[in-house]
Protein backbone atom coordinates (compact mmCIF):
# COMPACT_ATOMS: atom_id res chain seq x y z
CA UNK A 1 0.00 0.00 0.00
CA UNK A 2 1.08 3.61 -1.23
CA UNK A 3 2.51 5.36 1.96
CA UNK A 4 0.73 9.08 2.34
CA UNK A 5 3.00 11.60 2.27
CA UNK A 6 2.76 14.79 4.56
CA UNK A 7 4.48 18.14 4.85
CA UNK A 8 4.60 19.87 7.80
CA UNK A 9 5.93 23.46 8.34
CA UNK A 10 7.63 24.81 11.45
CA UNK A 11 8.68 21.63 12.22
CA UNK A 12 11.87 22.60 14.53
CA UNK A 13 10.02 22.48 17.51
CA UNK A 14 6.99 22.45 20.13
CA UNK A 15 3.81 21.61 17.66
CA UNK A 16 5.57 20.98 14.59
CA UNK A 17 7.99 18.65 15.68
CA UNK A 18 5.13 16.67 17.44
CA UNK A 19 3.38 16.60 14.59
CA UNK A 20 6.21 15.17 12.56
CA UNK A 21 6.56 12.32 14.70
CA UNK A 22 3.01 11.61 15.13
CA UNK A 23 2.13 11.36 11.23
CA UNK A 24 5.65 8.99 11.22
CA UNK A 25 4.13 6.61 13.81
CA UNK A 26 0.46 6.27 11.84
CA UNK A 27 2.84 5.45 8.55
CA UNK A 28 2.95 8.85 6.79
CA UNK A 29 6.10 9.62 4.76
CA UNK A 30 6.78 13.03 6.36
CA UNK A 31 9.32 16.08 5.72
CA UNK A 32 10.05 18.31 8.24
CA UNK A 33 10.04 22.01 7.39
CA UNK A 34 11.88 24.53 8.61
CA UNK A 35 14.73 27.34 8.34
CA UNK A 36 17.48 25.22 10.61
CA UNK A 37 17.50 22.01 9.30
CA UNK A 38 20.21 20.84 12.25
CA UNK A 39 16.67 21.70 15.10
CA UNK A 40 15.09 18.42 13.08
CA UNK A 41 16.97 15.69 13.79
CA UNK A 42 14.58 14.18 15.77
CA UNK A 43 12.44 13.64 13.05
CA UNK A 44 15.41 12.55 10.80
CA UNK A 45 16.07 9.59 13.86
CA UNK A 46 12.54 8.93 13.83
CA UNK A 47 12.67 8.23 10.17
CA UNK A 48 11.16 11.32 8.69
CA UNK A 49 13.15 14.03 6.23
CA UNK A 50 14.08 17.37 7.47
CA UNK A 51 14.08 19.75 4.34
CA UNK A 52 15.43 23.78 5.12
CA UNK A 53 12.67 26.21 4.25
CA UNK A 54 12.30 29.95 5.20
CA UNK A 55 7.94 30.13 4.73
CA UNK A 56 8.62 34.12 3.59
CA UNK A 57 11.04 33.51 0.91
CA UNK A 58 9.52 31.95 -2.22
CA UNK A 59 12.76 30.87 -3.83
CA UNK A 60 13.00 28.54 -0.48
CA UNK A 61 9.42 27.35 -0.48
CA UNK A 62 9.28 26.72 -4.20
CA UNK A 63 12.59 24.46 -3.70
CA UNK A 64 11.12 22.44 -0.92
CA UNK A 65 8.15 21.74 -2.57
CA UNK A 66 9.74 21.06 -6.02
CA UNK A 67 12.16 18.32 -3.90
CA UNK A 68 9.14 16.61 -2.41
CA UNK A 69 7.75 16.10 -5.60
CA UNK A 70 10.94 15.22 -7.34
CA UNK A 71 11.28 12.44 -4.34
CA UNK A 72 7.69 11.31 -3.62
CA UNK A 73 5.45 12.62 -6.44
CA UNK A 74 2.77 13.93 -4.55
CA UNK A 75 1.95 15.64 -0.78
CA UNK A 76 -1.28 14.67 0.48
CA UNK A 77 -1.32 16.45 4.21
CA UNK A 78 0.18 19.73 4.14
CA UNK A 79 0.01 21.14 8.08
CA UNK A 80 0.71 24.63 7.80
CA UNK A 81 2.17 25.01 11.41
CA UNK A 82 5.16 27.84 11.06
CA UNK A 83 4.21 30.96 12.58
CA UNK A 84 4.76 33.08 15.82
CA UNK A 85 3.34 35.69 18.19
CA UNK A 86 4.69 39.12 18.65
CA UNK A 87 2.56 41.35 21.12
CA UNK A 88 2.92 45.00 21.96
CA UNK A 89 0.80 47.66 21.94
CA UNK A 90 0.20 48.70 18.37
CA UNK A 91 1.18 51.76 18.66
CA UNK A 92 4.55 50.82 19.36
CA UNK A 93 4.85 48.13 17.21
CA UNK A 94 6.69 48.95 13.83
CA UNK A 95 5.21 48.69 11.10
CA UNK A 96 7.84 46.46 9.39
CA UNK A 97 7.22 44.28 12.33
CA UNK A 98 3.64 44.03 11.88
CA UNK A 99 4.39 43.08 7.99
CA UNK A 100 6.34 40.80 8.94
CA UNK A 101 4.24 38.97 10.89
CA UNK A 102 1.60 39.13 8.45
CA UNK A 103 4.37 37.09 6.07
CA UNK A 104 5.20 34.71 8.24
CA UNK A 105 1.46 33.73 9.53
CA UNK A 106 -0.91 34.42 6.64
CA UNK A 107 1.70 35.11 3.27
CA UNK A 108 3.75 31.81 3.93
CA UNK A 109 1.18 29.65 4.76
CA UNK A 110 -0.89 30.81 1.39
CA UNK A 111 2.17 30.48 -0.52
CA UNK A 112 2.97 26.90 -0.06
CA UNK A 113 -0.66 26.09 -0.56
CA UNK A 114 -0.61 27.63 -3.97
CA UNK A 115 2.09 25.53 -4.57
CA UNK A 116 0.69 21.80 -3.12
CA UNK A 117 -2.56 22.55 -4.93
CA UNK A 118 -1.89 21.54 -8.69
CA UNK A 119 -0.91 18.20 -7.45
CA UNK A 120 -3.76 17.51 -4.93
CA UNK A 121 -6.45 18.50 -7.52
CA UNK A 122 -4.79 16.53 -9.78
CA UNK A 123 -5.41 13.67 -7.57
CA UNK A 124 -8.79 15.04 -6.39
CA UNK A 125 -7.79 14.17 -2.49
CA UNK A 126 -5.46 15.80 -0.03
CA UNK A 127 -6.05 17.66 3.43
CA UNK A 128 -4.54 21.12 4.09
CA UNK A 129 -4.67 21.34 7.84
CA UNK A 130 -3.79 25.40 9.09
CA UNK A 131 -2.84 25.79 12.30
CA UNK A 132 -4.66 28.98 13.69
CA UNK A 133 -5.31 29.72 18.01
CA UNK A 134 -7.99 30.59 19.75
CA UNK A 135 -6.13 33.77 18.82
CA UNK A 136 -8.36 33.90 16.02
CA UNK A 137 -11.37 33.78 18.04
CA UNK A 138 -10.44 35.73 20.77
CA UNK A 139 -8.65 38.76 21.66
CA UNK A 140 -6.23 40.21 24.15
CA UNK A 141 -4.72 43.39 25.03
CA UNK A 142 -1.73 44.35 23.01
CA UNK A 143 -1.97 41.59 20.82
CA UNK A 144 -3.47 42.87 18.04
CA UNK A 145 -1.08 42.00 15.03
CA UNK A 146 -1.09 38.82 16.35
CA UNK A 147 -4.89 38.11 16.50
CA UNK A 148 -5.24 40.08 13.22
CA UNK A 149 -3.50 37.58 11.19
CA UNK A 150 -5.31 34.57 13.45
CA UNK A 151 -8.39 36.16 12.11
CA UNK A 152 -7.18 35.92 8.89
CA UNK A 153 -6.04 32.57 8.99
CA UNK A 154 -9.76 31.67 9.55
CA UNK A 155 -11.48 33.89 7.02
CA UNK A 156 -9.20 32.36 4.70
CA UNK A 157 -9.63 29.01 5.35
CA UNK A 158 -13.00 28.84 5.44
CA UNK A 159 -13.04 30.45 2.20
CA UNK A 160 -10.60 27.42 0.78
CA UNK A 161 -12.80 25.36 2.38
CA UNK A 162 -16.06 25.36 0.25
CA UNK A 163 -13.23 26.50 -2.77
CA UNK A 164 -11.82 23.26 -2.83
CA UNK A 165 -14.25 21.14 -1.39
CA UNK A 166 -15.40 20.23 -5.21
CA UNK A 167 -12.16 19.26 -6.17
CA UNK A 168 -11.67 16.58 -3.69
CA UNK A 169 -9.51 18.69 -1.37
CA UNK A 170 -10.62 19.07 2.44
CA UNK A 171 -9.82 21.97 4.84
CA UNK A 172 -9.69 21.91 8.15
CA UNK A 173 -8.69 24.70 11.26
CA UNK A 174 -6.84 23.76 14.39
CA UNK A 175 -7.00 26.12 17.26
CA UNK A 176 -4.81 25.29 19.72
CA UNK A 177 -5.20 27.39 23.40
CA UNK A 178 -2.19 27.12 25.99
CA UNK A 179 0.38 24.84 25.11
CA UNK A 180 4.09 24.51 26.51
CA UNK A 181 6.23 25.44 23.77
CA UNK A 182 8.41 28.23 23.17
CA UNK A 183 5.92 30.51 21.71
CA UNK A 184 4.86 31.55 24.96
CA UNK A 185 8.04 32.93 25.98
CA UNK A 186 8.53 34.99 22.57
CA UNK A 187 5.38 36.61 23.03
CA UNK A 188 6.07 37.77 26.68
CA UNK A 189 9.42 39.21 25.51
CA UNK A 190 8.33 40.87 22.28
CA UNK A 191 5.67 42.69 24.65
CA UNK A 192 7.87 43.64 26.86
CA UNK A 193 10.67 44.99 24.49
CA UNK A 194 7.94 46.96 23.17
CA UNK A 195 6.03 48.07 24.92
CA UNK A 196 7.60 47.51 28.32
CA UNK A 197 8.80 51.35 28.77
CA UNK A 198 5.96 52.93 27.02
CA UNK A 199 2.56 54.35 27.65
CA UNK A 200 1.22 50.82 27.98
CA UNK A 201 3.94 49.42 30.07
CA UNK A 202 1.55 48.46 33.12
CA UNK A 203 -0.62 46.42 30.78
CA UNK A 204 2.39 44.84 28.92
CA UNK A 205 3.32 43.48 32.63
CA UNK A 206 -0.21 42.11 33.50
CA UNK A 207 0.36 40.29 30.12
CA UNK A 208 3.18 39.06 30.72
CA UNK A 209 1.50 37.33 34.29
CA UNK A 210 -1.28 36.46 32.58
CA UNK A 211 0.70 34.13 29.55
CA UNK A 212 2.87 33.28 32.61
CA UNK A 213 -0.21 31.80 34.68
CA UNK A 214 -1.49 30.22 31.80
CA UNK A 215 2.02 28.25 31.07
CA UNK A 216 2.14 27.41 34.60
CA UNK A 217 -1.96 26.31 34.83
CA UNK A 218 -2.69 22.57 34.91
CA UNK A 219 -5.61 23.42 32.01
CA UNK A 220 -2.35 24.42 29.58
CA UNK A 221 -0.93 21.25 27.47
CA UNK A 222 1.95 19.39 25.74
CA UNK A 223 2.43 19.76 21.80
CA UNK A 224 1.72 16.30 21.70
CA UNK A 225 -1.77 16.74 22.54
CA UNK A 226 -2.53 19.53 19.57
CA UNK A 227 -0.31 16.75 17.29
CA UNK A 228 -2.89 13.97 18.18
CA UNK A 229 -5.53 16.61 17.17
CA UNK A 230 -3.92 17.19 13.92
CA UNK A 231 -3.40 13.43 13.00
CA UNK A 232 -6.99 13.01 13.65
CA UNK A 233 -7.75 15.16 11.29
CA UNK A 234 -5.43 14.65 9.20
CA UNK A 235 -6.64 10.59 8.90
CA UNK A 236 -10.16 11.42 9.52
CA UNK A 237 -12.62 10.27 5.95
CA UNK A 238 -14.73 13.16 7.04
CA UNK A 239 -12.59 15.35 9.37
CA UNK A 240 -14.94 18.51 11.12
CA UNK A 241 -14.10 21.70 9.91
CA UNK A 242 -12.35 23.27 13.13
CA UNK A 243 -10.86 21.80 16.52
CA UNK A 244 -9.87 23.58 19.28
CA UNK A 245 -7.77 21.26 21.57
CA UNK A 246 -7.19 21.04 24.61
CA UNK A 247 -10.46 20.87 26.45
CA UNK A 248 -9.61 24.51 27.74
CA UNK A 249 -9.58 25.95 24.72
CA UNK A 250 -13.03 24.58 23.63
CA UNK A 251 -14.27 25.78 26.77
CA UNK A 252 -12.75 29.61 25.64
CA UNK A 253 -14.08 29.36 22.18
CA UNK A 254 -17.68 28.20 23.18
CA UNK A 255 -17.46 31.42 25.92
CA UNK A 256 -16.98 33.64 22.80
CA UNK A 257 -19.49 32.09 21.35
CA UNK A 258 -22.69 33.01 23.22
CA UNK A 259 -21.06 36.12 25.75
CA UNK A 260 -22.08 39.61 23.98
CA UNK A 261 -18.71 41.57 22.85
CA UNK A 262 -18.74 43.98 26.06
CA UNK A 263 -19.50 41.00 28.21
CA UNK A 264 -16.29 38.73 27.03
CA UNK A 265 -14.51 42.74 26.86
CA UNK A 266 -15.16 42.49 31.05
CA UNK A 267 -13.67 38.95 30.87
CA UNK A 268 -10.35 40.01 29.08
CA UNK A 269 -10.22 43.20 31.26
CA UNK A 270 -10.60 40.94 34.14
CA UNK A 271 -7.70 38.41 33.24
CA UNK A 272 -5.17 40.89 31.65
CA UNK A 273 -5.72 43.73 34.36
CA UNK A 274 -2.72 45.37 35.89
CA UNK A 275 -2.15 45.48 39.43
CA UNK A 276 -2.91 48.84 41.53
CA UNK A 277 0.76 49.44 42.34
CA UNK A 278 1.24 48.80 38.31
CA UNK A 279 -0.68 51.67 37.55
CA UNK A 280 0.25 53.28 40.17
CA UNK A 281 3.99 53.24 38.92
CA UNK A 282 2.93 53.43 35.44
CA UNK A 283 1.26 57.32 36.14
CA UNK A 284 3.75 58.05 38.28
CA UNK A 285 6.50 57.88 34.98
CA UNK A 286 4.09 59.90 32.61
CA UNK A 287 3.97 62.76 35.40
CA UNK A 288 6.03 65.61 33.83
CA UNK A 289 8.90 66.84 36.24
CA UNK A 290 8.89 70.16 37.12
CA UNK A 291 11.47 72.55 35.61
CA UNK A 292 14.73 73.29 37.94
CA UNK A 293 13.57 76.34 39.18
CA UNK A 294 9.66 76.44 38.62
CA UNK A 295 8.35 76.52 42.46
CA UNK A 296 10.80 79.24 42.91
CA UNK A 297 9.40 81.11 40.45
CA UNK A 298 6.23 80.52 41.38
CA UNK A 299 6.55 81.77 44.79
CA UNK A 300 6.71 85.65 44.54
CA UNK A 301 3.07 85.19 42.55
CA UNK A 302 1.57 83.71 45.47
CA UNK A 303 3.50 86.28 48.22
CA UNK A 304 2.23 89.28 45.98
CA UNK A 305 -1.08 88.07 46.05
Amino acid sequence: MERHVALVTGASSGIGEQTALELLRRGFTVYGAARRVDRMSTIVDAGGHAIAMDVTDDASVSAAVDRIMADEGRIDVLVNNAGYGSYGALEDVPIEEARRQFEVNVFGLARITQLVLPGMRARRSGTIVNISSIGGRIYEPLGSWYHATKFAVEGLSDSLRVELEPHGIRVVVIQPGAIRTEWNGISRRSAIERSGDTAYAAQARALVRALEAADASSTASEPHVVAATIAKAATARRPRTRYATPVSAKFIVGLRRVLPDRVFDLVIRSVFAPTTAELAEQRAAERPAAAPGARREADPDRAAA
